[in-house]
């Protein structure tokens, strides 16, 4: 009979892929949705992708605390059934309106996916097999990714783009009933707790109005004195949070995590990396499906396998390599291969080839790999055990929330040197009417200054990444050196990952 550990990690994994697959695979398919679904705007057709991600960024740590609350177990399935339902919606469209609606019931089940996935293979596993189990977990994330622009492409052109989320269906209808039976509860829920409904919603309202200032002035949407408001009313809800956070006595994100060295610095070292390369695809898209390269929708899917290709391999290695060496060697060496890959994409001329780009996009995956996997097996092994939950929302909602903001700067430095119709043209798939050969020329420069900043977002995040503290210490050697304190009357020391054993 199969354990229950291997159980657990083919489910979330299938849950993590599905949901970080739906969060590109509109991305190929969006110049046909465009074209096809009444009244779609470049703004909403941006807020398609964005509308998803910051749904599921503004609800992961709360949903992480109602799993805490109610059962991690129920809540993960509920998620696979909201997601599927929110699919099918979805494949119901009628406006670009209702997409966008629709997508975020999507991102609902999204929420409750991610945010119990990493606490559920906590549970799960072992402390010297987390590592290995995460680090599969975590390459199911960005994997899926980077598949939805194949799989996008492949069911745009054969099916329509409806088909992209028809495919959800029925695996969604048989990972709920699979959850259903044979996943089960691993700790004690905690209802004593309350959800933070004010710090939730100052979190998402100043996310929102940040995104939506940022995305409608480089558009030129609204009014310039509306797209100011916008940015510093977000800027200003965002303070606010953080403030109502040490007051309200069950906050959405628990600051006093952040004293947990190894917690505060692997999450920032999310945050930047999360900020590096949340655009890295949807600007690669651009490129090469552009006025210079030409590519099909499929054909530039294929140009960036190297990337899933290299993350798939090494995302796994590291996990398992993290539970015998240290996270802040194997993290940070990730982030140094990545920053050179994007080093090397500054470099991009007018047109390149498959084969000048399959060592930066390799180094890029296999800088993700390398990352990953340790750096999330560090964070959750360092906080105690029944805030997992909350510790394993709040690192998926700054990677979610960095993801999302990277979009809208990526967009703000294209439009500040590239042309309005040029982009729209190049969105949109079209080559007759992309302005002179100027306009492309500024398009690629801009590319350029992406990636330059990816570069220094990458680089910034080893300074946390190597302050972090080393391999977490074992349980049996933190009681071994209990034991001594107590019989030398020095008093107890804590074990910081709160498990016996």
């Amino acid at each position: 009979m199969v354990q229950y550990k291997w159980v657990a990690l083919s489910n979330t994994t299938l849950g993590t892929l599905m949901a970080s697959l739906d969060a590109n695979i509109v991305l190929i398919a969006l110049p046909t949705i465009g074209r096809e679904l009444p009244g779609t705007s470049l703004l909403g057709l941006l807020w398609i992708l964005i509308g998803y991600q910051l749904v599921t960024a503004t609800i992961l740590v709360s949903f992480g605390r109602l799993a805490d609350m109610f059962g991690r177990v129920r809540l993960y399935t509920l998620g696979f059934a909201l997601f599927t339902a929110g699919s099918a919606l979805c494949s119901l469209s009628q406006t670009g309106s209702e997409l966008i609606g629709f997508r975020m019931v999507q991102a609902v089940g999204a929420a409750f996916l991610f945010s119990n996935s990493a606490a559920i293979l906590t549970d799960a596993f072992p402390v010297g097999e987390r590592g290995r189990a995460l680090g599969i977990n975590q390459v199911a994330i960005v994997v899926g990714s980077v598949m939805g622009l194949l799989v996008g492409g492949v069911l745009t052109a054969v099916a329509g783009w409806r088909s992209i989320f028809w495919i959800n269906i029925p695996i969604g209808l048989f990972a709920t009933v699979w959850a259903y039976y044979e996943l089960r509860e691993q700790h004690a829920p905690l209802r004593r707790e309350k959800l933070d409904l004010i710090g939730n919603a100052t979190f998402g309202l100043g996310l929102a109005a940040l995104l939506l200032g940022i995305t409608a002035y480089a558009l030129d949407v609204f009014p310039f004195l509306l797209n100011v408001l916008l940015l510093v009313g977000g800027a200003a809800l965002l303070v606010a949070f953080l403030q109502i956070e040490r007051l309200v006595p069950n906050p959405m994100l628990d600051l006093g995590l952040f004293r947990i060295r190894a917690f505060a610095a692997g999450n920032l070292a999310i945050l930047l990396n999360a900020l590096a390369r949340g655009a890295f695809t949807l600007v690669l898209v651009f490129y090469l499906q552009g006025p210079t390269m030409h590519l099909s929708a499929f054909s530039a899917g294929i140009f960036l396998v190297p990337s899933s290709a290299a993350l798939a391999v090494l995302g796994p290695l590291s996990g398992a390599l993290s539970d015998r060496y240290s996270a802040r060697l194997l993290s940070s060496l990730g982030l140094v291969v990545s920053a050179i890959g994007f080093l090397m994409l500054t470099q991009l001329g007018a047109t390149t080839t498959f084969d000048a780009l399959l060592l930066p996009l390799t180094l890029i995956g296999a800088g993700m790999g390398l990352f990953a996997a340790p750096n999330r097996a560090a964070i959750m092994n360092s906080v105690p055990k029944d805030r997992r939950g909350v510790a394993s929302g709040t690192s998926i909602t700054l990677t979610n929330a960095g993801a999302t903001m990277s979009l809208g700067l990526a967009f703000l430095i294209m439009t500040a040197s590239t042309p309005l119709s040029t982009l729209e043209a190049i969105f949109s798939g079209g080559t007759a009417s992309m302005g002179t050969h100027l306009s492309i020329g500024h398009f690629i420069d801009s590319v350029h200054v992406v990636y330059y900043l990816a570069t220094a977002l990458v680089l910034a995040a080893l300074v946390p990444s190597l302050l972090r503290e080393g391999r977490p210490p074992d349980p049996r050697q933190l009681l071994h050196r209990a034991t001594v304190r107590r019989r030398a009357g020095l008093g107890v020391t804590p074990d910081p990952t709160n498990e016996r054993g």
